[in-house]
């Protein structure tokens, strides 16, 4: 299979070249999750503290966010397939790390490895897409690569509950890390290679290009509105809606993970009808920004009734909050046509570095902000600690909405560039 193929892909050979991309993925999004279920043995085992919880959680997010750039730059020149297996492989070694850990520092370490091991878990399907795929149909293959990690997002809810409760948590990170390589070789045995152009540029050209993605207007008119909303959804559904699950709904563990699941299920649901719905719009000459807006709108209300607190309606509002979070990916495939094929990996992993950073900002700033009120005899976090979190939250996104609507004749002018022949 890794003979290069130049002809036009048929749909088998997309299928060989994609579904092991989505598979590391999927463990990017297990990895990245697990810890809203193990967070109470944690907390037990190791003696963790709201901040020290999130701060630990949020290091898997820290060191994904600062590999982007090298990223980029990396999936550009030698192609996903290298790349991403010799990562995935260090995920492997990161897992290991994780389940012999007994202190605060060598948990975090080892979540600091499995983060860099798994930052091109979307990023290598994203660049896959753009070498296999047609340009009209990408927003849907791009949702199909995500929807995978949404069901890793599934197994990391009450799958992995009743795991850890068999078997305990650092007997399921051993068995983690033997499926997560092989994956690695899945990868590195089974993607085809394809010749794809490539600039005649030295490492210093690409990273310049990195500084003038950076410093294009259009980038920067949407790097806030994406960043936020997209670090929102990931610092909170990844660690602290379990919390929120157990101290605001009153759930036991096993309703904690059934809730949590639900959120899984939704947020695959809306992986798919996000890329769906972007495909039968942008086939009948709609943008894929004003799609996505309408997907972000419903996301930030849903957080208004949170933050309110309407509790007959919890599950609905964050079945919501799970749906819509990720609607950010749809600025992908839009802004890889906007840069070009040779600057899209860069182009995303710029943007994809900006939302880690701000999850992880948002994962620690959470805990230490529920650190700031008394916690409970029973180990229950105060409520009005969340209220003041997630307000501050919504506060920031309706800022940076605030700033793309001012920029939108700019983002519109750009999008008619890029199409013009």
């Amino acid at each position: 299979m890794q003979d290069r193929i130049s002809s036009v892909p048929s749909l088998g050979l997309i299928f060989v070249a994609l579904v092991p991309f989505s598979l590391g993925y999927f463990f990017s999004y297990l990895y990245r999750a697990v810890n809203a279920v193990i967070a109470p043995d944690l907390v037990r085992d190791i003696g963790l503290s709201a901040g020290e919880l999130g701060l630990l959680t949020a290091a898997y997010l820290l060191a994904f966010a600062l590999f982007q750039l090298p990223l980029g730059i990396l999936l550009d020149r030698y192609g996903p397939r290298r790349v991403q297996a010799a990562l995935v492989a260090l995920g492997a070694v990161g897992a290991v790390i994780f389940a012999t850990a007994d202190t605060l520092l060598t948990l975090t370490v080892a979540r600091a490895i499995i983060g860099t091991a798994f930052a091109g878990g979307l990023m290598s399907g994203f660049k896959a897409v753009v070498v296999w795929v047609p340009e009209p149909r990408r927003a849907l293959a791009n949702a199909c690569v995500m929807s995978i990690g949404a069901v890793g997002l599934l197994v990391a809810t009450t799958p992995m509950e009743i795991a850890v409760q068999a078997f305990g948590w650092r007997t399921v990170f051993f068995g983690l890390a033997a499926v997560t390589l092989a994956v690695a070789a899945l990868i590195f045995f089974v993607v085809p290679e394809r010749n794809t152009a490539r600039a005649a540029t030295t490492l210093r050209q690409e990273i310049g290009e990195v500084g003038k993605i950076y410093s294009d207007r259009v980038f920067l008119a949407l790097a806030p509105l994406l960043s936020l909303t997209a670090g929102t959804h990931l610092g909170i559904q990844t660690l602290w809606v379990g919390p929120w699950f157990r101290d605001i709904a009153n759930l036991d563990r096993i309703g904690v993970a059934n809730s949590l699941l639900i959120m899984a299920a939704v947020f695959l649901l809306g992986v798919l009808a996000s890329g769906l719905i972007a495909d039968w719009f942008v086939r009948r000459g709609i943008s894929l920004l004003s799609v996505m807006m309408g997907f972000l709108l419903l996301f930030i209300a849903s957080q208004v009734l949170i933050i309110l607190e309407v509790r007959s309606l919890y599950l609905v509002l964050w079945s919501v909050f799970g749906m819509t979070g990720q609607a950010a990916i749809l600025a992908y495939p839009w802004l890889s046509t906007y840069f070009g094929s040779a600057l899209s990996g860069r182009a995303n992993t710029a943007v994809n570095l900006l939302m880690f950073l701000a999850a992880f900002v948002i994962q620690y700033a959470i805990g230490a902000i529920i650190d700031l009120y008394p916690v409970a005899a029973d180990g229950r976090y105060d409520p009005h600690a969340y209220r003041a979190a997630f307000g501050a939250l919504l506060g920031v996104q309706l800022a940076a909405l605030a700033w793309y609507l001012a920029n939108r004749r700019l983002l519109r002018n750009a999008e008619q560039s890029a199409r013009a022949p």
